[in-house]
């Protein structure tokens, strides 16, 4: 049997794994609460094989088998939909995405969004809850999933608008300006410097690595 290279953090009640995939090497996300069995996907980007395989292997991480429950999407891009409307297929399988995206989403795959997200709500599955922020700016609807670890550091998965070393690409002066204040009064006046960023693409970093930094962002301007 292959190595399972995707289990990157074996937490107190959840696992969590990753793989990146396609040729713009988005990071796929997946949740499994120990005790349920439940997992929840965050963004379906592309190789429903692979994901589908990734999902397979978290099944040993829980004597409960329930399966996928629910699959979020950070941003509406199209790179980070692109296997959504495969597992849209699965039975019992929710799909959730900002308020502001999903219209654009249903259009593009043809899939229905169950849940459309605002901000400061929390979605709760089976022993999994992730609070939701509306983080404006790179597109009109992106959010960020934050799963606060009791005995541990938080973990914040947020798509495309919060990377090492700034935040995600915007079209305008006037949407740079609100991504960066909406990253700033949202995540980094609320969270520790421990709370560890999993971004839309790459490695991880934390808000400490990138606190020194975010008057250089505003200043460059992207």
């Amino acid at each position: 049997m292959a190595p399972d290279n995707s289990l990157i953090y074996d937490l107190p009640a959840v696992t969590l794994r990753r793989i990146a995939v396609s040729e713009m090497s988005n990071n796929v996300y997946l949740l499994t609460a120990k005790k349920s069995g439940i997992q929840v996907l965050i963004d379906a980007a592309d190789d429903p094989a692979e994901i589908r395989s990734m999902i397979a292997e978290a099944t040993g991480d829980t004597p409960c088998s329930p399966g996928l429950r629910a699959v979020l999407t950070t941003h509406g891009h199209w790179d980070h939909i692109r296997a959504l409307a495969d597992f849209a297929k699965t039975d019992g399988v929710e799909l959730a995405a900002g308020a502001h995206d999903a219209a654009d989403i249903e259009s593009e795959k043809g899939v229905t969004i169950h849940r459309k997200l605002e901000h400061g709500t929390t979605i709760r599955y089976d022993g999994i809850g992730l609070d939701v922020l509306h983080l404006r700016g790179h597109t009109p609807g992106s959010v960020a999933f934050v799963y606060p670890v009791e005995d541990g550091p938080t973990h914040i998965f947020t798509g495309d608008s919060l990377f090492p070393g700034g935040v995600g690409k915007t079209s305008s002066t006037a949407d740079f300006e609100q991504l960066i204040d909406d990253v700033e009064s949202r995540i980094f006046a609320e969270y520790d410097d421990d709370t560890i960023v999993h971004p839309g693409h790459g490695d991880p970093t934390t808000l400490g690595a990138e606190r020194p930094h975010l008057a250089q962002w505003r200043e460059r301007g992207w």
